[in-house]
């Protein structure tokens, strides 16, 4: 079973929705001034600041939220600017290499990720950005590299998030086995999340488990985050466990809910095995 043509895990939804996720590396934080140290002297304030950092920090945060709006050349202009104020903020090299990758410039984007990485080594919010990016371009090896920075990284709060795109970043590569240990390790992580949800019922399906592939997209479909895509995987799956009355009420939704959608019309044609 080719898993690229019956699955739909590269379908553009879930990766949307992933790229989504991979815009929160983009938040701005605030550095320790130089020489600063809350063991000597008590947390690190507002006056502990350096005038050019707290200058290009607030510029950095006007970008990060015309970026999240998609204004993407305001938050280049501000990023800009706060590069002017700063050209060391680490954070407004990774905002200027994330708005790059956006533009599909993707060789600025790499040097952007490179000099944030190199002014903020380790950084694990920069490393994920720029192994997603890798994986875009199809270097898996190198992607590799930098998801395990990021997840080497002890404090790192987003590892059910990195997980995961590495797990799609082994799929995009042809490594099952890869992506199913991945996948299965940010599930562990983080249940909750849709994308990790559903790729793991694809990549069941793909490899005939069907039994496992109900149980993830089940869990999908009765939550608000199920869409034509994921009624489709379960009406297939529900199929292919024979159970006729949960395949016709996935079919049921299907139609009621997204009556245009091309899940729907390969529902109504019965084109299962497409």
């Amino acid at each position: 079973m080719n898993i690229r043509s019956r699955t739909g895990w590269c379908a553009l939804v879930w990766l949307v929705l992933l790229w989504a996720l991979t815009q929160l590396s983009a938040c701005v934080t605030r550095a320790e001034a130089p020489g600063a140290s809350a063991s000597r002297s008590g947390p690190v304030t507002d006056s502990d600041e350096p005038e050019a950092r707290r200058r290009a920090r607030l510029r950095l945060e006007l970008a990060s939220g015309y970026f999240e709006q998609g204004q993407t050349t305001f938050a280049l202009d501000e990023v800009k600017q706060a590069l002017a104020a700063d050209p060391n903020y680490a954070d407004a090299h990774n905002l200027r290499a994330l708005i790059f990758t956006r533009l599909n410039e993707f060789s600025i984007a790499e040097e952007s990720f490179k000099s944030a990485l190199s002014l903020s080594p380790g950084e694990p919010d920069i490393a994920h950005n720029y192994a997603w990016l890798l994986c875009q371009r199809g270097r898996y090896n190198e992607a590799t590299v930098y998801f395990a920075q990021a997840l080497a990284n002890a404090n790192y709060r987003a590892r059910p998030k990195t997980l995961m795109a590495q797990g799609l970043c082994n799929m995009r590569a042809g490594d099952l086995a890869g992506a199913e240990t991945n996948l299965m390790r940010a599930y562990e992580l983080d249940a909750a999340n849709p994308v990790t949800g559903y790729n793991l019922a694809a990549l069941m399906y793909a490899r005939q488990d069907f039994a496992r592939a109900q149980f993830y997209i089940r869990r999908i479909n009765n939550t608000e985050f199920a869409n034509a895509e994921s009624l489709w995987l379960g009406a297939k799956v529900e199929r292919k466990m024979q159970n006729p009355q949960g395949l016709i009420q996935l079919g049921e939704q299907l139609k009621k809910r997204f009556p245009l959608a091309k899940e729907t019309v390969s529902y109504e044609r019965a084109a299962y095995d497409e």
